[in-house]
């Protein structure tokens, strides 16, 4: 039941990064954004709950884990009950970003739960596995929540849909869950500012230059910021007593390693949701419900590959899975990189999704494990909000250069459907195409396949990366599987 509680919280919070995806359209015309500031809607979200994860970490491991973990809970319940009665794009983004508050409260305080909750050895790894089969799982429940509630209601229920099971989790946290010894401390504030406002940088100034491109002066101001505010971050976390993320967690190669895996898995597997909602919806024509529908069989594979995961690590430790994992992410997004119009999901999209999604549920339960075994109990916070915080700024970066490379492929190839186009098209679709700048049909589907290729090529390569990463720097000891099996083996995993 504890671990039920903690895997509901998990999974409120990440399908509500991408449970407004299929919503967005609806949402643009009820409340007025425009193209370009309709973004913001998944943006607000991601950025306060990628910035602000390691401060609630922090909270839990001060001011006590479940205490924390319930005010998180409600404050994300109230968010979203304000983002459902919003009457205008403002109220809207406020309340989204209020929800990424309460998701990086609750978040890493029920990752860090887990670790006290569970004893080390079969019965914890067990319990990563559900865990990470739930973190790697929700995105695609969130796109089939969001059809189905799109179709038969409205785009309101996006967010409604949170209130009674948030409330649900408040309500049975008391009984299930026992509280965690307080550990004294202070909060470091300077360090949670600087590491907050530095990644916001950051993520903003990749999304600006996927808008406006590199050259831009804001997107430069941006990077440029980002690196003296991350770099003071540094300098303050170096000095203080009690840091809000202590630096020697990153002196141990596996834990550095399983920080880096994910910034890059992460980033792939945001850009495949992504981008493959658009192409079923715009390209294959399906309708919100079939959209979310034809994301299901992820969860379920994903689900296989974490089970897979949780039995034999401690037979083969993690190594293998995190390399296998990576592997078969790259194989899985490669293919993709050969859609085109004449595609079919069954044919072209089943298949590659489902060989992503194994190699996710591998990965996902071999990180979670490695970047919390041997970590001292009063940071357990800290280092459950780091992996989240590595997951959704490693998914917001990648997917701000996944959408850059999108827009230039799809620039380059709208250059050569133009003129067959124009050859073609009747006077009043001139006008409506000269009005829009939108190539219609077949000639629009070219243009959205060419870019979408290109993104699922870059998606590719940062799974490559994760797994050389994989190879080259984690170090798996015979003492490290003893602990996996719940033996006296010593030493880092």
């Amino acid at each position: 039941m504890a671990l039920l509680v903690i895997a509901s919280c998990q999974l409120m919070v990440v399908l509500d990064i991408t449970i407004v995806n299929i919503a967005l359209p609806h949402i643009q015309s009820a409340l007025g954004f425009s193209t370009t500031s309709l973004a913001w809607v998944v943006n607000a979200y991601t950025l306060t709950f990628g910035g602000l994860l390691l401060l609630g970490g922090r909270a839990g491991d001060i001011l006590g884990r479940r205490r924390v973990f319930v005010f998180g809970v409600l404050l994300f319940v109230l968010a979203s009950l304000l983002g459902g009665l919003s009457q205008n794009s403002g109220e809207l983004l406020a309340a989204r970003a209020l929800q990424g508050v309460g998701g990086a409260i609750a978040s890493p305080t029920s990752l860090a739960l887990i670790s006290t909750t569970f004893r080390e050895g079969p019965e914890r790894n067990r319990a990563f596995g559900v865990f990470a089969g739930v973190s790697a799982g929700g995105g695609a429940i969130g796109l089939l929540m969001g059809g189905i509630l799109v179709e038969w209601l409205n785009w309101r229920w996006v967010l409604f849909v949170n209130v009674p099971i948030g409330l649900l989790i408040v309500l049975a946290t008391p009984r299930w869950i026992r509280e965690s010894e307080r550990h004294p401390g202070h909060f470091d504030i300077t360090g949670a500012l600087t590491s907050t406002v530095g990644m916001v940088l950051l993520v903003y100034g990749f999304i600006r230059a996927a808008q406006e491109g590199w050259g831009d002066w804001l997107t430069l101001a941006s990077f440029g910021a980002a690196v003296v505010v991350l770099a003071g971050f540094v300098l303050v976390e170096r000095r203080s007593r009690q840091p809000i993320t202590p630096l020697h967690m990153f002196r141990d190669r596996n834990r550095a390693g399983t920080y880096a895996i994910m910034l890059c898995l992460s980033a792939a597997i945001f850009g495949m949701f992504f981008f493959l909602t658009l192409f079923v919806q715009d390209v294959l024509g399906f309708s919100p419900l079939m959209a979310g529908f034809a994301f299901l069989p992820v969860s379920a594979v994903i689900a296989v590959g974490a089970g897979l995961a949780s039995r034999f690590l401690p037979t083969y430790g993690p190594k293998p899975f995190m390399v296998v994992g990576a592997i078969l992410a790259a194989g899985g997004l490669s293919w993709l990189t050969l859609t085109d119009v004449h595609s079919t999901y069954a044919g072209s999209v089943l298949g590659p999704m489902l060989v992503f999604s194994l190699g996710m549920g591998m990965e996902f339960v071999s990180l979670t494990l490695m970047a919390l075994s041997d970590v001292p109990v009063q940071e357990t916070g800290a280092a459950s909000g780091l992996l989240n915080a590595m997951q959704q700024v490693g998914g917001s970066l990648g997917l701000s250069i996944l959408v850059t490379m999108f827009g230039t492929a799809s620039r380059n190839e709208a250059k050569d459907q133009i003129p067959a186009f124009l050859s073609r098209a009747t006077p009043a679709e001139r006008i409506r195409f000269r009005r829009t700048g939108q190539l219609p049909g077949i000639w629009g589907d070219h243009v959205l396949t060419a870019g979408v290729s290109a993104a699922f090529v870059m998606a590719a390569i940062f799974t490559v990366v994760a797994a050389l990463i994989a190879v080259v720097v984690i170090q798996v000891r015979p003492s490290d599987l003893e602990r996996l099996k719940g033996g006296t083996g010593v030493g880092p995993v």
